[in-house]
């Protein structure tokens, strides 16, 4: 149960075939086929079960995956402690979808130029998914809406940088009457990201805050869809000051100013490698908030 082996077996589990395994790890497919089944036969257990061209994991494959990314990130780790004057490897980095469009960029740019070695994987997801994953050993570090709807901040085993502090908007149709708090909101619909959305929490907290029920909630996947949502008239969406900012042609729709919420880069307790430690540098360099590391740990 070699690391090489895992690492395809890995693969495999993420891209549910072993043609498009093969392909993003530069193998031939009988390769990967036979270090599967050499694996299954070491463990004496299916790992896949095989619908045709699909791989789906069998019970005992995903028991496995959660021990392999645990695995395969210490060992990245490892490696990457030995040489610690210059930053390379990968490093895998989860982030919010408005994080990745407005902040990331030019620390990203830096980044690279800085340390051309260091190969950074980028995924987007709503800040308490992000959580899960970095938990989970299958990201390094994420940069999250805090506190994470739906998880005891205390209680989590992280390490937290505060990198930028966002200044939240309710946008509502231009035709809506003028709102000055909660109790003026006519609507009762929020467009927003799936659960686990630090920004729809805070909608959602905010239109409850007028003594109404529990606002419905269109799940949509992206900032273009919810604006266009609100414009239709039908619904509320929370957008970032900052994204707001970034468009050339804002639409004309009614923003009202919400909580500020702190952007935290999130690492697992005591994870300090060469590569984190350069992002965590070109990220400071870009925040807008002081630097200031506070951990919680699991008691």
């Amino acid at each position: 149960m070699d690391l090489l082996s895992l690492d395809i077996f890995r693969t495999v589990a993420q891209e549910h075939s072993v043609t498009r395994a093969a392909e993003r790890l530069g193998r031939v497919q009988s390769n990967v086929t036979t270090r599967v089944q050499q694996l299954e036969e070491q463990l004496g257990t299916a790992l896949f079960f095989r619908e045709g061209k699909r791989m789906q994991l069998t019970p005992a494959g995903t028991t496995l995956l959660g021990y392999a990314e645990r695995l395969l990130s210490l060992a990245e780790e490892a490696r990457q402690a030995v040489s610690p004057e210059h930053p390379m490897g990968r490093l895998r980095l989860g982030a919010m979808e408005s994080t990745s469009l407005v902040r990331l960029p030019q620390p990203l740019a830096q980044l690279h130029a800085d340390w051309p070695d260091l190969r950074l994987e980028l995924r987007t997801s709503p800040s308490r998914q992000l959580i899960e994953q970095l938990l989970a050993h299958e990201i390094d570090a994420a940069l999250v809406a805090w506190p994470p709807p739906g998880m005891d901040a205390d209680e989590l085993s992280v390490d937290c940088t505060p990198i930028y502090e966002e200044a939240l908007l309710l946008a509502l149709p231009a035709t809506h009457p003028q709102v000055a708090s909660a109790r003026d909101l006519e609507l009762h619909t929020v467009a927003a990201f799936t659960r686990g959305c630090t920004y729809r929490q805070i909608g959602e907290d905010w239109m409850r805050a007028g003594g109404r029920q529990q606002p419905q909630v269109i799940e949509l996947a992206s900032y273009p869809a919810i604006l266009a949502c609100v414009a239709a008239g039908s619904c509320a969406g929370v957008v970032p000051q900052a994204l707001l900012d970034q468009l050339r042609a804002p639409p004309a729709l009614q923003w009202v100013p919400l909580q500020p919420c702190t952007t935290m880069l999130v690492t697992r307790q005591g994870f300090a490698t060469p590569a984190f430690t350069a992002l965590r540098n070109a990220l400071l360099a870009s925040a807008n908030v002081r630097a200031e590391s506070a951990t919680a740990s699991v008691s």
